[in-house]
């Protein structure tokens, strides 16, 4: 099974090897169709502590490093 990978922009690195990750998608309203932004925030393992904020970057899905991270961060895209 492959694993999911995001892209989305780095909010906060003030945490040691950690960045916290804002993921936006587009919803469509269940009855009227409109569609609308959401966002989620994910925390994930940066190992060497090169993210900064406002990157944007690709998180990728691993087993659980922490209580709270789930992901580990593959590239930065800009």
């Amino acid at each position: 099974m492959p694993k999911t990978r995001l892209t989305g922009i780095v909010v906060s690195d003030k945490m040691d090897k950690t960045v916290v990750v804002r993921v936006e998608r587009l919803k469509a309203h269940p009855k009227y169709l409109r569609r609308f932004r959401t966002h989620t925030k994910y925390k994930a393992h940066d190992e060497n502590n090169e993210y900064k904020t406002g990157d944007t970057v690709q998180i990728e899905e691993t087993p659980p490093e922490s209580r709270e991270k789930r992901w580990v961060v593959i590239k930065k895209i800009s």
